[in-house]
């Protein structure tokens, strides 16, 4: 049984991934997304150094790495392929196209009817600046990214005005979130299948709680209205796995920040000691029935 594991690079997860898998009695192979080369017409394949991806029996999505918008689209394009030549794909692509965006997965949600922070997205600055004025204390995120980079909080006007030309410049959209007072902690819970692995509390000094910005992480045992708003999170975006970002405010409310559809692990791995690897191989050949 052959896995194409898709991400930018080698490194912890992918060996993880490859553990877990040959534990599984199943090969791995670890294909760079910009190797692919597609081929239509007589001999129609998606091949990469020596794996063509439509002969594997099922491909893992890894880290989808930056490039121009031509470059994303065309590797979420070679994901859908794949998917519609009847190979498993885990995470499917409609849900990582669905939750790198994070005002599509902030519209999902809400429609869900999760809680979620008040947010207004927009492409002009005077329209940015109307916003800023309305809630005065304001979280600035780029639309797609992660590990909180790109973020920054603007109270103040002078700043704003100062954010939102440095956006305009670039032709940058504005995706802007009212800030949620809280304790500089926030909890990661990781959702396999309709099941939550694990969860971490991160904390930090700061309003950024974020692993890879320095924070901080610990087990901990969720409360079953937070288990059940992250498996209806999850759920609502079509995710088979994900990370989904929770925040508890000051005032006792909870709400969802974000749904992370391709997730690292290693820091609820090594607080928790769960193998996340092997439940998502087990998810992937079991629930979605990959056989030899």
């Amino acid at each position: 049984m052959l896995v194409a594991i898709l991400a930018a690079r080698t490194g912890w997860h992918t060996d993880e991934l490859t553990r877990a898998l040959a534990a599984r009695g199943a090969r791995a192979a670890v294909v760079p997304y910009e190797a692919v080369v597609a081929s239509l017409g007589r001999r129609a394949g998606l091949a990469a150094q020596d794996t063509d991806l439509l002969d594997a029996d099922a491909v893992l999505a890894r880290i989808i790495p930056n490039g121009s918008l031509e470059q994303i689209v065309y590797r979420i394009d070679t994901l859908h392929a794949v998917e519609d030549a009847g190979v498993p794909v885990m995470n499917p692509p409609r849900a990582i196209e669905r939750t790198v965006d994070k005002f599509y997965t902030s519209a999902l949600l809400a429609r869900a009817g999760l809680p979620t922070p008040e947010t207004i997205v927009c492409e002009r600055a005077d329209d940015a600046m109307n916003a800023f004025r309305a809630m005065r204390d304001i979280i600035v995120k780029p639309l797609v990214g992660s590990m909180g980079l790109g973020m920054v909080r603007v109270s103040d006007e002078e700043i704003a005005w100062r954010v939102f030309r440095s956006l305009e410049a670039i032709h940058g959209v504005y995706y802007l979130q009212r800030t949620i007072e809280h304790e500089g902690r926030d909890v990661r819970v990781f959702v396999v299948g309709d099941r939550v692995l694990g969860a971490i509390e991160r904390s930090a000094a700061g309003w950024r709680t974020n692993l890879a910005r320095g924070g901080r992480a610990r087990a901990i045992t969720l409360p079953a209205e937070w288990h059940a708003m992250a498996l209806c999170a999850a759920r609502t975006v079509g995710a088979a796995y994900a990370g989904v970002d929770l925040l508890p405010a000051r005032d006792g409310s909870v709400y969802v920040l974000e749904v992370n559809g391709i997730p690292g692990w290693h820091g609820l791995q090594t607080a928790t000691s769960v193998d996340v690897a092997q439940a998502i191989v087990d998810h992937l050949l079991d629930a979605y029935r990959v056989q030899r």
